[in-house]
């Protein structure tokens, strides 16, 4: 079959659409970063935060967590962003070392994926807590993820309030 000229410039526009929809999925990255120091040690943290059926007790993003964590688990995750909206997602447990680092990853190749970390360090003084998370795919060129940090900052928050009530008991 052959292309006149009118159907060969469609080609190469259709061509060039396709590549510019493929760059802006593999260059489309965001990143969340939050700490905070907890005085309590690791293991007292760690318990908290794989305590998975007691997150609506203390988290205001994570909400409700269904599932196990342990590696190669898949969970559903009930987000609220700060405006009260409420969104499930499903996540893959990928890698979880035992008081150091629990490691979910989720979303869509290409369109929107997130790799979301919470990493524990001991310090003097008890735990530095870090939630790290990068925002993969075409999908973030058009997602404002502005509440995201803000919001981690309280859960963090809420999760240092959480063991200073586990610690008063």
């Amino acid at each position: 079959m052959k292309l006149g000229k009118k159907g060969k410039w469609v080609a190469l526009i259709a061509a060039m659409i396709g590549v510019i929809v493929m760059a802006l999925a593999l260059f489309g990255h965001k990143v969340v970063h939050t700490e905070i120091v907890i005085p309590a040690p690791p293991a007292e943290v760690w318990a908290v935060l794989t305590d998975a059926p007691r997150y609506e007790e203390w988290n205001p993003v994570l909400v409700r967590v269904e599932g196990a964590y342990r590696e190669g688990a898949e969970l559903t995750n009930l987000v609220r962003e700060p405006s009260g909206k409420e969104s499930v997602m499903t996540s893959t447990v990928i890698r979880m070392t035992d008081e150091r680092e629990l490691n979910q990853f989720g979303g869509i190749r290409g369109l929107l994926t997130f790799d979301h970390q919470w990493l524990l360090e001991p310090v003097d003084g008890g735990t530095r807590v870090i939630q790290h998370e990068e925002y993969r795919g075409l999908g973030v060129w058009f997602w404002d993820a502005s509440w995201v940090e803000p919001a981690y900052s309280k859960a963090n928050e809420a999760l240092r309030g959480r063991m200073a009530q586990l610690k008063a008991r």
